[in-house]
């Protein structure tokens, strides 16, 4: 079982959370854990604008309460109405995500009995806010998250898959049923890389000069993403076409083979390249055999297609020229990141590890 930094988090949160209700002296300090529990957030972001939301649901909340228990007691009925128009609104400001803590407001606010609600009530809410407050303080300052690194390291372990499987593929070597269930696998991990790449997107950066090489590295990892996915392009349509191909002339699929490997080649590169471990690529060299493969693959296929009509084809051959390009894209891109931002961080720390 893998114990990951937002676990820690949230059980520092509920234990701070407790141990101040408990300081201030606040009854049912269990309330400001559950806020707590709530509360906690993937980035400090999102821990932002979850506190803000929270405070105005939890105000609306409070408020409905307080005046339903006034006009209308604590009737069962009452608590279960007075939710419904609590969700509603909070619906309406577009504050889905504080539901839960505004519904935990409510009910622990109607509970009570005695003489001194407001007081009470209010005393509630403090202590839910309690909570919230102290889960965005431990996720402002303990264990940040670095979703960068972990953002480069996911897109090379999928690009490293997916390159693995397109050569194992080209030589005829891959078991059609096992690399089906991986595909799907690898559709599946192409979609987590989406959601962190929003994670990384999402971390704010306080300096001018960090929140340009910031930009720059949202539009690399972008591009990256986008080659790794006409990789993934390429291997589904070369498994969708398998038998097609085992047909094909003999010297077309030592073409599509020799390209493949070219750009495998240069895909494993152009990443090594951006942390630094390979020297810049000879540019003009790697341009012009990746150009001169791919005019070897158009000529090819218009031989071949001029006398098959194998239509599937220019699906193909067509993923594996964007493929191509998209390549050259990137490698472009690096150049121009490592041109202006000679001291990436992100290079120094994956290289020393």
């Amino acid at each position: 079982m893998k114990l990951g930094a937002r676990i820690f988090k949230t059980g520092i949160a509920v234990t701070l959370a407790l141990f101040l209700a408990a300081l201030l002296h606040l009854p049912s300090p269990v309330f400001a854990g559950i806020s707590a529990v709530f509360a906690m957030q993937p980035t400090i972001y999102r821990s932002y604008l979850s506190l803000v939301e929270q405070v105005q649901a939890n105000i609306i909340g409070a408020v409905l309460a307080i005046i339903a228990v006034l006009l209308f007691g604590r009737d069962p009925f009452i608590i279960g109405l007075t939710l419904m128009i609590v969700i509603a609104l909070c619906l309406k400001m577009r504050l889905e995500s504080t539901i839960s803590v505004a519904m935990v407001t409510v009910i622990a606010i109607m509970e009570y009995t005695d003489k001194q609600f407001i007081e009470f009530a209010v005393i509630r809410f403090l202590t839910i806010m309690l909570g919230i407050f102290a889960a965005f303080v431990v996720n402002l300052i303990f264990l940040p998250p670095k979703y960068e690194k972990k953002l480069y390291e996911k897109i090379t372990e999928n690009t490293e898959n997916i390159l693995k499987w397109i050569r194992i593929h080209t030589r005829h070597a891959s078991e059609h049923h096992i690399l089906k269930e991986d595909i799907e696998k690898m559709k599946e991990n192409m979609t987590k890389l989406e959601h962190l790449y929003l994670m990384y997107k999402e971390e704010r950066t306080y300096f001018r000069k960090n929140r340009f090489q910031k930009s720059r590295k949202l539009v690399l990892y972008r591009q990256m993403i986008v080659a790794t996915n006409r990789a993934l392009e390429t291997l589904k349509l070369l498994h969708r076409f398998e038998n097609e191909l085992y047909h094909m002339p003999l010297e077309f699929q030592q073409i599509i083979r020799s390209q493949l490997d070219c750009l495998l080649h240069y895909h494993e590169q152009i990443l090594l390249k951006f942390i630094g471990k390979v020297k810049h690529l000879p540019h003009t060299d790697t341009v012009n055999e990746t150009h001169h493969e791919r005019m070897r693959l158009i000529e090819a296929f218009y031989a071949h297609h001029h006398q098959s009509h194998e239509y599937y084809l220019f699906s193909l051959v067509g993923t594996i020229i964007d493929y191509s390009e998209q390549l050259e894209r990137l490698d472009k891109l690096i150049d121009s990141f490592h041109h202006y931002h000679h001291d990436s961080s992100l290079a120094k720390t994956l290289v020393n590890d």
